[in-house]
């Protein structure tokens, strides 16, 4: 494992980027503040700790997701990533500084929600140690799937619309600005296959807001480790 490489990355692209581009920040936390606000007022505040929980669990997916477009813009318009193909760079390393990046890179949103939780009185130490491991495994699994999807495109442009659809289905379509409840157990298994789907569940069942379902954590765990080992098996690193 190439650890200055990660670290260097996860410095130039994670936290250098905040303060380079403070407008991919905004535009990433828009969406989920938007329905977080949208879900105060429609409920009149009885779902608003369901709205921050779930924002910040679609805020972390949307990051994660975003990085298709990065790797394929990398790979297929700057060509940055064939210099790192017969260095000592290996495809690991390349996804670890991505993933870093991101996880950086949501900091200051992490912040931000950490801030509305303790507003209402949501966090303790139980559940922010849940609460980080539930992003972490869903850092990785989104970032891998921004891998296998930017692999698979030939032209840049396609990626744009492709995540752009990804990111509103898994970040509304799941029960995060809403109890998992309300869903079809049938139908949360079949949405389950995005990670964000048990992350919000399991966040859930971690702050007493609905009842724990311990199959979901179980589910988040398998799923992140089938879309890494799936991202390094078909990330396209030597073009053909």
């Amino acid at each position: 494992m190439n650890l200055r490489f990660i670290i260097t990355m996860a410095w130039y692209y994670g936290v250098k980027t905040i303060f380079r581009g403070p407008s991919y920040l905004i535009a990433s936390l828009a969406t989920p503040l938007t329905l977080l606000f949208l879900v105060f007022v429609l409920s009149h505040g009885a779902l608003v700790k369901f709205a921050i929980v779930g924002g910040l669990i679609a805020f972390v997916g949307t990051v994660g997701l975003s990085g298709a477009g990065d790797s394929a813009f990398f790979r297929l318009q700057l060509r940055i990533q064939d210099l790192y193909v017969p260095s000592r760079v290996s495809p690991f390393d390349y996804m670890a500084a991505f993933t870093l990046s991101y996880l950086v890179f949501s900091v200051p949103g992490i912040i931000l929600y950490i801030y509305l939780g303790s507003v209402y009185h949501l966090f303790n130490s139980y559940d922010s140690v849940m609460m980080i491991l539930v992003m972490l495994l869903l850092i990785i699994s989104t970032t891998s799937i921004s891998f296998i999807i930017s692999g698979s495109i030939k032209h840049l442009r396609n990626i744009w619309g492709i995540t752009g659809i990804l990111t509103i289905i898994t970040s509304i379509l799941p029960p995060t600005f809403y109890p998992y409840g309300y869903v079809p157990k049938d139908f949360l298994y079949i949405i389950a296959l995005s990670p964000t789907t048990p992350a919000a569940v399991v966040v859930q069942g971690a702050f007493g807001l609905s009842p724990m379902m311990d199959s979901m954590f179980y589910i988040l765990i398998i799923e992140t480790i089938c879309y890494t080992i799936l991202a390094r098996i078909l990330v396209r690193w030597r073009e053909n």
